[in-house]
C-alpha cells in the first residue's frame, strides 16, 4: 500500500532476523496507509512539533520510543514526575539511576555519556551527569513492578531488610510502615500492598545520594499512602529524590516540584521544564505549556471548586445493613438508601471490609444477616419493585475465567454479557481510547489494558446497579480522569447508581454525589457507616488521616496541605478537614 515503495523505493522493508517491518523514517511521507491498514494497530506515525529541535536522549531501536530531555534532581526536595504512562517516566528513572546509559538515537551502537553530558554543558545537570557517568552517584531505586520481587528474593522480610540495612534504621521503617505484622512472612505469601510496602521499606534503608521510586502508591491505601509520603519526604532532608506517581493528592502532598512529561505513549516523550507542584500540576490539568505553546490535550480538565451537593432525589432502592464474620474479622455495615444516578464512594483502608461489602451487594459473598435463605440480602434490600435488580460488577482482582485468556477483547467482552457494538459499548470504547485494545488477546494485556477491558465491560452491560471495586488500580493520571468523567455520564444517562470503592481521592472527590466510610481495626473489625454528604464523608474520613485538604483557585481540585503549614494548622483548629473554599 505504501507510495513510495510503489514508486520503486524502500519505504518499508522486512527486517533479516526477526521479520518485522521497518520503515524508512526520512522516506515517510505521512500519508497514513500503513497505519490504516495495520491489521493490529501496531503503527503510529507523529510529527513531531515544531519546537522539538533538539537531540534525543534515548531511542530503543529503529521506529521505536524516543525520549527527549531530562528532569533535573534538586538537593532537600522531591521531584515528581506527571503523565500518562508510555511517556518515558521509568526511562527517565532507570536513566539517572545508571541501569541504562543513553544511546542518543544511535540505537546500533552501545550507550554513551559524552553527548548527552556535552548537550546539557553550562545547566545543573551537567555535573550531576558527569558524576554519574563516572560512578561517582550511589543510586537507589525502587521499581515499578513490585509483583516481580517474590521471583527475585527468597526467605523472609526480615532478612532481606535487615541485609540491606545501611543506616540502622531498621526498627524506625518498620514501624513508621507497619511491617512489624509481616516481618517473618516468606516473600511468596505477601499481597500487592506487602511487597510494595517491604520494597518502599528496602530502598530507604539503603544509603545513596539519589533515590528512585517508581509508583510507591500502587496497591496501598491511603492511610499507607500517606506514610510512605512521609517516609519519603523526610528522606530528600538528606539526598536527592525523584517520584514517579499517578494518584494526583498524594504527589501534590509529596513532591515540591514537578516534570511534566507529554507526546505520544509508545511513541515518543518529552520532559517539561521544572514547575512548582500546583502550577505543574494545574498545568498537566489544563494540557497546556504556555512556555513552549504546546497544547498536549485537546481540552482542559475541570472541577466543580466545591463539594457537590447531592441533587439526585429519586429513590431507587434502601438497602438493609449486612453482618459477616470470618475467623478473627467481622463485618457490620448500616443500612442506606440510594437514589438513582447517583455514585456512592466508599472510602477505607485495606482489611476494613470494603471488598465483602460489595462482594456482599453483588451476591458473590453470602451475608450472616439481612439475607434470604440463599443467603442473598432480602428482597427488600436488594429489589427494584419486587424484581431482582440487574447488577454488573468490577471486582477488585482482575481475574481472567478459565479458558478465556486465548480470547480477543471483543470476544471476551461478549462472552462477558458486554456488547461493544451498542451505542453505551462504542462510546466507552472511545472515552477510554480502548478501541486500539479490541483485536489484542486478552492474556497478552497489561495491568492497566486489562483493567480498563473489565471497566468497559461493567459499564456497559444491561444493569440497574454498578459496582466498581478499585477501578483507578493500575491507570494512569489521565485513563483515572476518563473514567471518571465517563462513570458519571453513564450513571447520570441512565438514571442508574453507582458504589465506587477506590484509594484515589481526587478521583472520588470528582465522581462521588455521596460517600460511605468504613472504620474499625483493619483485619479484625470493620464498621461500614451510612452513605453521609461528600463533605461530611470526607471530613469525617481526612480527620481519622489527620490531614487537611483545600480547594486549588485556578482548577478547583482538592489539594493536600503540606503537614504544620499555617492553613493546615488553621483547618484543623476549625474541624475543616475537607475545606470546601
Amino acid at each position: 500500500m505504501c507510495p513510495i515503495n510503489r514508486a520503486g523505493k524502500d519505504c518499508i522493508t522486512v527486517a533479516e532476523g526477526d521479520k518485522k517491518p521497518l520503515i524508512d523514517e526520512e522516506l515517510c511521507i505521512s500519508c497514513m496507509l500503513c497505519v490504516k491498514e495495520c491489521p493490529t494497530n501496531a503503527i503510529s506515525i507523529v510529527n513531531l512539533p515544531a519546537q522539538l529541535d533538539e537531540p534525543v536522549i534515548h531511542r530503543y531501536g529503529p521506529n521505536l520510543f524516543a525520549l527527549y530531555r531530562l528532569p533535573v534532581p534538586k538537593q532537600n526536595q522531591v521531584v515528581g514526575l506527571v503523565g500518562p504512562n508510555g511517556m518515558g517516566k521509568s526511562t527517565v528513572l532507570r536513566i539517572l539511576s545508571g541501569l541504562i546509559v543513553p544511546n542518543g538515537s544511535r540505537f546500533d551502537k552501545p550507550g554513551d555519556w559524552t553527548p548527552v553530558v556535552e548537550q546539557f554543558k553550562g545547566t545543573e545537570l551537567q555535573g550531576f551527569l558527569e558524576r554519574l557517568r563516572d560512578g561517582k552517584v550511589r543510586t537507589v531505586y525502587k521499581p515499578q513492578d513490585v509483583d516481580l520481587l517474590p521471583r527475585q528474593v527468597k526467605g523472609s522480610v526480615r532478612e532481606l531488610l535487615r541485609k540491606v540495612d545501611q543506616t540502622n534504621g531498621f526498627a524506625r521503617v518498620v514501624e513508621r510502615l507497619g511491617l512489624a505484622g509481616i516481618l517473618d512472612r516468606e516473600f511468596s505469601q505477601l499481597s500487592g500492598g506487602e511487597l510494595q510496602l517491604t520494597a518502599v521499606a528496602a530502598a530507604l534503608l539503603k544509603e545513596a545520594e539519589l533515590y528512585f521510586f517508581d509508583e510507591p502508591s500502587s496497591y496501598l491505601d491511603v492511610h499507607q499512602r500517606l506514610k510512605v509520603a512521609r517516609e519519603i519526604r523526610a528522606l530528600a532532608q538528606r539526598a536527592f529524590v525523584l517520584v514517579v506517581e499517578h494518584d494526583l493528592a498524594i504527589a501534590d502532598y509529596l513532591a515540591d516540584s514537578v516534570h511534566l512529561l507529554y507526546g505520544e505513549p509508545g511513541v515518543y516523550g518529552v520532559v517539561s521544564q521544572p514547575y512548582g507542584v500546583r502550577v505543574g500540576i494545574n498545568t498537566f490539568l489544563e494540557g497546556y505549556i504556555r512556555e513552549e505553546n504546546m497544547r498536549f490535550r485537546p481540552e482542559g480538565i475541570a472541577f466543580s471548586g466545591r463539594p457537590r451537593q447531592s441533587d439526585k432525589n429519586k429513590l431507587l432502592l434502601e438497602f438493609p445493613g449486612f453482618e459477616k464474620k470470618f475467623a478473627g474479622f467481622a463485618l457490620r455495615t448500616e443500612p442506606g438508601q440510594l437514589f438513582r444516578g447517583e455514585i456512592i464512594g466508599v472510602l477505607g483502608p485495606n482489611g476494613i471490609g470494603k471488598t465483602t461489602f460489595i462482594r456482599m451487594l453483588a451476591q458473590e459473598e453470602k451475608s450472616d444477616g439481612a439475607a434470604d435463605a440463599a443467603g442473598r440480602p432480602t428482597a427488600a434490600g436488594l429489589s427494584q419493585y419486587g424484581l431482582p435488580l440487574r447488577l454488573s460488577y468490577k471486582p477488585q482482582r482482575l481475574a481472567i475465567p478459565e479458558g478465556q485468556g486465548a480470547l480477543s477483547v471483543r470476544d471476551f467482552l461478549f462472552a462477558q454479557g458486554a456488547d461493544p457494538t451498542t451505542a453505551e459499548g462504542k462510546r466507552a470504547l472511545r472515552a477510554l481510547n480502548a478501541e486500539r485494545l479490541l483485536e489484542k488477546r486478552v492474556g497478552t494485556l497489561s495491568g492497566g489494558e486489562l483493567q480498563t477491558v473489565f471497566i468497559v465491560s461493567c459499564l456497559i452491560k444491561p444493569a440497574d446497579l454498578l459496582l466498581l471495586d478499585e477501578p483507578s488500580a493500575f491507570l494512569d493520571v489521565e485513563q483515572r480522569l476518563r473514567v471518571a468523567k465517563l462513570l458519571r455520564q453513564e450513571t447520570e444517562a441512565r438514571g442508574i447508581p453507582a458504589f465506587v470503592v477506590d484509594h484515589d481521592l481526587q478521583l472520588v472527590d470528582t465522581i462521588a454525589d455521596r460517600i460511605m466510610v468504613f472504620e474499625g481495626a483493619p483485619a479484625k473489625e470493620g464498621v461500614g457507616g451510612a452513605p453521609e454528604s461528600i463533605h461530611n464523608g470526607m471530613n469525617r474520613f481526612l480527620r481519622g488521616l489527620g490531614v487537611t485538604f483545600r480547594r486549588d483557585p485556578h482548577t478547583g481540585r482538592p489539594r493536600a496541605n503540606k503537614p504544620e503549614s499555617q492553613l493546615d494548622q488553621e483547618q484543623k483548629a476549625k474541624g475543616e478537614y475537607y475545606y470546601a473554599g
